[in-house]
């Protein structure tokens, strides 16, 4: 960890070739992976460089609302592929299960006496199964307009990703928060990730396969950056 004009940046050394730097949510925590064999003066510098950047991400995070912690009770507010609901909790049932009753109101049917930690394992479960069940659909669609396919997706709780890809793997995970998100921005993540299976880095090159493929793949972006943050315990 340095230092760098009151701001703190974390320094990870990986057998990497190019220095990369990210702006991390909730709180705008400045990474920079760098090769090994670079020294803290040139992190200094391109962190320097690139300081109203940073600061323009930081000003976002501060001021993208977020939910306060969860204790999946009545009367909560939670969301599901982009619309709010009323969270609605009935006891005494044998298994906890969710439904959507209807356009306003989640249903989270729950044994008797049920703890706090019980109600968010049923409803995390209940989230990843939305997404298992959306993905393949989208995956049916967007291969073909790709022309490449993943060899192996999955889903995960991520601290500070949207999604990731390992191209030389194949592989694709997308968070479980989109299940939270508007289809349409599913969607972009998912194209962004396969993108990613073509050209690993946001050059040029990664650009113009967005733009062929999805020309309106900003403002997916920016919809998905603006949406609330769900809280966190967030630990890095």
């Amino acid at each position: 960890m340095i230092k760098v004009g009151g701001l703190a940046v974390q320094i990870l050394r990986k057998p990497i070739k190019n220095l990369h730097l990210g702006v991390y949510p909730p709180n705008g925590r400045v990474r920079v992976a760098v090769p090994m064999s670079v020294n803290d003066t040139a992190v200094r510098l391109a962190v320097i460089n690139k300081l109203g950047w940073i600061k323009r991400q930081q000003r976002q995070f501060a001021a993208q609302p977020r939910q306060s912690a969860r204790e999946w009770v009545s009367g909560e507010t939670h969301y599901f592929q982009g619309r709010p609901y009323r969270l609605r909790l009935i006891e005494g049932a044998r298994y906890g299960t969710v439904k959507v009753a209807n356009r306003s109101s989640l249903h989270l049917h729950m044994p008797s006496q049920s703890t706090q930690s019980q109600r968010d394992s049923v409803m995390q479960n209940w989230y990843r199964q939305q997404l298992q069940e959306t993905i393949p659909g989208l995956l049916e669609k967007w291969v073909p307009i790709m022309g490449v396919k993943p060899r192996e997706w999955g889903i995960r709780k991520m601290k500070t990703k949207w999604g990731s890809c390992n191209a030389e793997a194949g592989r694709v995970w997308l968070n479980l928060e989109l299940a939270k998100k508007p289809i349409r921005c599913l969607e972009y993540l998912l194209v962004h990730e396969l993108a990613h299976l073509i050209e690993r880095k946001h050059n040029a090159r990664f650009i113009s396969i967005m733009d062929r493929c999805m020309p309106n793949w900003r403002l997916h972006k920016k919809e998905l950056n603006a949406a609330p943050l769900g809280h966190e315990t967030w630990i890095y």
